[in-house]
């Protein structure tokens, strides 16, 4: 099958073409980028020096229809929407990296995205792609978006908990931190060596604009939720999300009830990895795969559980989540092109 990817000179549109390159079903077709349109792929993205001769070329929607069975759009929020149509009314099956159609609510992305939203129409038949929960409606979906990668980690440990009823929706605290590699290859004065480097920070406290994506999506499993306290942090790595959640158990909740729930939720799942009651991961882990890995621990003292769950921001949290729900939409193997082994050290 033969597939494209539009914004491939970004690090989600490389992650993409790297998993893309060694995927046994997918080939890739056509690669697209505004910047850089007119050059040979591996002479913009050297670590593919010798690995391919694909032509980035100006975007265009009749020919990537000519020439792909699905597409990627792996492109900055606020462009995508404008390309979805297009590629929608030429039959084609779409995968938005972006943020454009994960809010159902119009007003929610324009207080959140500050720009306006996109067509309600796509909006709605867009199904939210967070792979191990929405399985059915992704095989049978036409236009998928893609998870952002806070909420992919953070909403992967509380679904089970907040599906089941076993933590109070009152009182939820999410407590992320992610590499350098989540805010975009584009350098800022926030995210270039010297201001990163031995550094910690906090940033877009109380409006990340995956806030309103993470309490969306849990109220799908508990419509009592209130809002949920989020905040981000950068570190001084390249990948790499961790999650810590702290959330108050409902009473008779117990360590093991929360360990079964998981078992039982995700016990067959190929890409998470269960710790246990206090066994927690950390990034390295996890680092260029697709996997989420999840430990807690109760604080009988408290009446609060904590999770920490890991990913890597832009395989689980962007590519890798994108070439699952890919499969899955071309009813192919869940793992295809996914089989990875983390990268340690």
């Amino acid at each position: 099958m033969n597939v494209s990817v539009v914004g491939a000179t970004g690090y989600s549109g490389m992650e993409l073409i790297r998993l893309l390159a060694n995927h046994p079903s997918f080939s890739l077709s056509g690669v697209y980028s505004s910047s850089t349109a007119g050059s040979r792929l591996d002479s913009e993205n050297k670590q593919l020096h010798g690995l391919t001769q694909l032509i980035m070329k100006v975007y265009d929607a009749d020919e990537i229809a000519n020439t792909s069975d699905l597409v990627f759009l792996a492109l900055p929020s606020g462009i995508a929407k404008k390309l979805v149509p297009g590629l929608y009314e030429k039959n084609l099956k779409i995968i938005d990296l972006s943020g454009d159609l994960r809010l159902k609510g119009q007003g929610e992305y324009e207080k959140w995205y500050k720009q306006p939203a996109a067509k309600a129409e796509y909006v709605q038949e867009a199904v939210y792609g967070l792979s191990e929960w929405n399985r059915q409606e992704i095989a049978n979906a036409r236009l998928i978006a893609n998870p952002g990668c806070y909420s992919t980690a953070s909403l992967l440990a509380l679904a089970p908990l907040a599906a089941n009823g076993l933590i109070e929706s009152s009182d939820i605290i999410i407590d992320a931190k992610s590499g350098i590699s989540g805010a975009g290859k584009k350098s800022t004065d926030t995210t270039h060596y010297a201001q990163t480097n031995e550094n910690l920070s906090i940033y877009k406290v109380h409006k990340h604009q995956h806030i309103p994506e993470i309490e969306q999506q849990l109220r799908h499993w508990d419509a009592s939720l209130e809002p949920v306290m989020f905040t981000t942090h950068l570190v001084p790595m390249t990948r790499g999300i961790m999650a810590t959640i702290h959330a108050k158990v409902k009473k008779g909740v117990t360590a093991s009830k929360i360990e079964r729930t998981l078992v039982d939720h995700y016990g067959d799942e190929p890409f998470i990895r269960l710790r246990g009651d206090n066994q927690f991961p950390s990034t390295k882990e996890v680092y260029g795969t697709n996997y989420c890995d999840i430990g807690f621990r109760m604080d009988e003292r408290t009446g609060r559980v904590t999770l920490v769950s890991v990913i890597d921001n832009l395989v689980k949290g962007a590519a890798g989540q994108a070439v699952h729900n890919a499969n899955i939409m071309m009813g192919l193997e869940e793992t295809e092109g996914l089989r990875l082994v983390p990268v340690f050290p």
